[in-house]
């Protein structure tokens, strides 16, 4: 985090915060012995499984697939939605003995929010800008909701944020950047009640 200031005679002027986050890699790969790519994303086969463990699926953004010319495909929940249902139709298959297909991800288009009324859409050659493309993301976005409740809460959200011009605050906060494993270990809950009881004798 970083904090802008300009002073001159006198008044302070004082700009904004920027804070900036990052993801932090899984240790799934530690945790399965297998081998990641730089990322700390396993590296998994055609059939989403470990190499050497049939048994063992990794998908989402814990594991890295190699899509169309060999990249990998990104993180992102189009691309878990998929691997979730290939991996469920896979145990399926080999339940009734059929040999599962490679999985192969179909692009469904993308959607972003770029500002206040305004959002780009690409589905295949369809490409969108402005207002309209922004009304098909608030739609997009709110019908993969699950629930009633989500829905409605989200629509009020964002019917009063519109109306009043705020905007939500996102922080990121308790992590210092560090890695998962790196971590400190939560204190065993009989050091918890020690602790406890130690500044209970000295507030006495």
């Amino acid at each position: 985090m970083r904090r802008i200031r300009r002073r001159t005679r006198s008044r302070t002027h004082q700009g904004a915060h920027h804070h900036l986050g990052g993801g932090l890699a899984s240790p799934a790969g530690k945790w399965l012995n297998a081998e990641t790519d730089r990322s700390g994303r396993v590296i998994v086969g055609p059939h989403l499984a470990v190499p050497g463990h049939r048994d063992i699926f990794v998908l989402g953004d814990t594991a890295c697939v190699a899509g169309h010319y060999g990249k990998p495909l990104p993180g992102i929940a189009p691309v878990a939605k998929m691997q979730g249902a290939y991996i469920a139709a896979r145990i399926v298959a080999e339940l009734e003995g059929r040999e599962p297909r490679p999985f192969r991800y179909s692009d469904p288009g993308s959607l972003a929010t770029i500002g206040r009324k305004s959002a780009v859409v690409q589905m295949g050659r369809l490409r969108l800008t402005g207002f309209i493309a922004w009304l098909i993301w608030s739609v997009a976005h709110i019908y993969f909701l699950i629930g009633f409740r989500s829905r409605l809460s989200v629509v009020l959200n964002w019917a009063w944020n519109y109306l009043t011009f705020q905007r939500g605050t996102r922080l990121i906060t308790g992590l210092t950047g560090s890695r998962v494993e790196d971590l400190a270990e939560p204190p065993a809950p009989a050091a918890v009640h020690l602790a406890a009881n130690e500044r209970v004798r000295g507030a006495a």
